[in-house]
């Protein structure tokens, strides 16, 4: 029995992929990144400071906040204030894990980057879409520091993107919505550079486990969504409004 994806994309299909720049007016750089029906707002602002672990080292810092708002799910999700939940914490390492790798820190300078990704609307996806439009509003952030004279040179070394892939009947799907997420067997999130280099997999069998050889299929998968998106990324900027 083959999975019928309930949206009616191919297996190795992305959902509709669009990054609208320059969302707000006040964060250095703001993106709204739209995956399907999920939906995440990326901002970016940058402090002349960096955290105490790193003053006078002469080099900079990347950290990320992820929040999911209230009315993101059908139910409302309660607000997290002072004690984050293990998931929350969870995706904004992986958020700043995944936007350091893009990053110079010595040509950065003693900066530290704050990267914001509130959910809107979630239909799952929410953390890898963070990271591919979280890299849309850094480098926006990382040019407009150029371009005023504060940088040099650019201190972005990579460009990076992040896709999840499901195992469901032993068949992986690229780009999972809700319904195929909670009926996944295997759920991966992968996230790769320019080069196709991996920056991190995020795998679990949530039921039974997994053979090396449908991780390579996965992979492969995946590979082929992030090649789209890193070329989506690469549209979005040759058009300023996004």
């Amino acid at each position: 029995m083959t999975w019928q994806r309930p949206d009616g994309r191919q297996p190795d299909q992305l959902r509709p992929v669009s990054f609208i720049r320059n969302f707000t007016r006040f964060a250095t750089a703001s993106v709204l990144a739209k995956a399907g029906d999920t939906q995440v707002l990326c901002n970016v602002s940058i402090q002349p400071k960096v955290p105490k672990f790193l003053e006078g080292k002469g080099q900079g810092w990347l950290t990320a906040e992820y929040r999911m708002l209230p009315g993101a799910t059908p139910d409302r999700q309660e607000r997290e204030f002072m004690k984050l939940s293990g998931r929350t914490q969870e995706i904004q390492r992986l958020i700043g894990r995944s936007l350091r790798s893009t990053l110079d820190m010595e040509a950065l300078g003693e900066r530290t980057i704050i990267v914001d990704a509130d959910v809107l609307q979630a239909d799952a996806g929410t953390r890898t879409t963070s990271i591919t439009g979280g890299f849309v509003a850094l480098k926006d952030a990382i040019d407009k520091l150029v371009a005023s004279g504060e940088l040099e040179r650019s201190p972005l070394r990579h460009q990076v993107a992040a896709i999840s892939v499901g195992l469901l009947h032993n068949e992986p799907f690229l780009d999972l919505n809700y319904l195929e997420d909670v009926a996944a067997e295997i759920d991966f999130n992968v996230v790769m550079n320019e080069k196709l280099d991996l920056i991190e997999i995020q795998g679990t069998a949530e039921d039974g486990s997994f053979s090396r050889k449908q991780l390579d299929r996965i992979l492969d998968v995946a590979e082929k969504g992030i090649k789209e998106l890193l070329e989506a990324q690469s549209q979005a900027f040759q058009h300023p409004g996004g």
